[in-house]
């Protein structure tokens, strides 16, 4: 296995991390257990398994050396688009395995607790290692000792959530796994494209500058009337906080049926009806406040023969926390999804990681702690889907009856909200800022509630 020069997405959530806001991903997984010693048999088995997972043996190190092209397949239209620096990799950073890789560094096993996600709050707030593989799978034996729970990190730059996804499970069991499809062979590359395709490649360039122009003032609009509020906001302390909520997911399908929509539209209003709850709680007023929520948007084909890297776009929206009634809110939240699905992911204030691609390596190794202090000025809070497999998964023959994941928080934020549907279940993994956020679970308990609210209001 090769070097594989980190895309430019990659390579900004490499930059971005300080060690206030690390910019790791998370998944806690909650097994049963058969008996108290399942947690120590499960770090056994991961270790085990992780060794085999070539994605696994993967180290990321910077680049100080011209490299070349990324890639065969990123020929001219890449050189154009980015300028001369870009092919260089000057300030850049490549994945490559690594010689050293132990897995036994990597999975961890702890004492028996109480609280997953209390455990859970304390080893996300820890950085990765950056000079090894950046990732850890951390074994919590339940002190029940009939369930165990395992808290799985990986850095952005090594994987997004899909690939997180693919990693995780590759080391896991699957229950009624279906019958893979095959692939179709892709058209061989060469290093330069066809010249009978140049004026195409021109056109999209242009294309390409136009749409980024597009983003930026987009972007600034955006930044221009804010109508947060300051319980979302706060000077980083680098403690973390974790909750986590389960929904049915056939009352989230009553929902949707009854007034319409997806049932992304649903959960994301459920966001909504929580913060205004919790906030009305708390003593911080809702009225007038509509946060800036990032709802991240998946650019990756399905099957896609290159699973490597971020292919992330997003859209912007406000959340109408302010609004009182349940199901104006979930119309809003319709109205403004449907208008940004009607723009798409590659325009808005939403798409602006799209802008990395018009970035040299070097600009994102030198403005990278820059642009992670901006994110407070772009939104206020991530609601991100995390998709799941539609089978059950084993370790060890345990199965796994839940999966909190967890988002990066961006400095200067205090709050991030991931949702993943498993099972007929959906479940919302919520990470905060410990200092600013001291009662998470109160707005844990407010997404339940907000549920309730909405299947009340819809009738039987």
């Amino acid at each position: 296995m090769t070097s594989d020069l980190l895309a430019p997405l990659d390579l900004a959530f490499w930059n971005i991390e300080s060690a206030d806001h690390p910019m790791h991903l998370g998944a806690l997984g909650v097994f049963s257990a058969h008996s108290p010693t399942a947690g120590a048999h499960a770090a056994d088995l991961l270790a085990a398994r992780a060794a085999a997972v070539p994605g696994l043996r993967m180290r990321i190190r910077d680049v100080w050396r011209p490299l070349g092209l990324q890639s065969p397949g990123q020929g001219l239209r890449r050189s154009l688009t980015h300028g001369l620096l870009q092919p260089l990799g000057f300030g850049g950073a490549a994945r490559e395995p690594d010689p050293c890789f132990d897995p036994l560094n990597h999975v961890r096993l702890h004492a028996p607790v109480a609280d997953f996600h209390a455990a859970s709050g304390r080893l996300m707030q820890r950085p990765l290692e950056r000079n090894r593989p950046p990732w850890e799978a951390h074994v919590l034996p339940g002190e029940d000792g009939v369930s165990f729970a395992v808290l799985f990190k990986f850095h952005h730059a090594l994987a997004d959530g899909l690939r997180a996804l693919t990693l995780a499970a590759a080391i896991l069991d699957p229950m009624d796994l279906p019958e893979p499809r095959p692939r179709p062979a892709e058209p061989a590359r060469g290093l330069l494209p066809d010249v009978r395709r140049l004026p195409g490649l021109l056109r999209g360039t242009l294309s390409d500058v136009g749409r980024a122009l597009d983003i930026g003032a987009c972007v600034a609009r955006s930044s221009l009337v804010t109508r947060s509020t300051p319980a979302l906001t706060a000077e980083p302390t680098g403690t973390r906080r974790t909750a986590g909520v389960v929904v049915d997911i056939d009352d989230v399908h009553l929902v949707r049926k009854k007034v319409g929509g997806t049932v992304n539209d649903v959960l994301i209003a459920v966001v909504a009806g929580a913060l205004r709850r919790w906030l009305d709680e708390r003593g911080d007023s809702s009225d007038g406040v509509a946060p800036r929520a990032l709802i991240p948007v998946s650019r990756r084909r399905p099957r896609s023969a290159h699973p490597q890297g971020n292919r992330l776009s997003g859209y912007l929206m406000e959340l109408p926390v302010g609004v009182p009634d349940p199901l104006r809110r979930l119309t809003a939240v319709r109205t403004a999804m449907d208008r940004n699905k009607d723009a798409g992911p590659n325009r808005g204030a939403g798409a602006v990681a799209l802008l990395a691609d018009h970035v040299p390596a070097l600009g994102h190794r030198l403005g990278g702690p820059l642009v992670g202090q901006a994110a407070r000025l772009w939104f206020d809070i991530l609601v991100t889907s995390v998709p799941l497999p539609g089978f059950g998964l084993r370790l060890g023959g345990h199965p796994l009856t839940a999966v909190y994941p967890f988002a990066p928080l961006a400095r200067g934020q205090s709050l991030a909200i991931a949702i993943s549907t498993y099972r007929g279940q959906v479940h919302y993994g919520l990470v905060a800022d410990a200092k600013a956020v001291p009662d998470l679970n109160r707005l844990a308990r407010a997404v339940t509630e907000e549920v309730e609210t909405l299947i009340t209001v819809c009738g039987p």
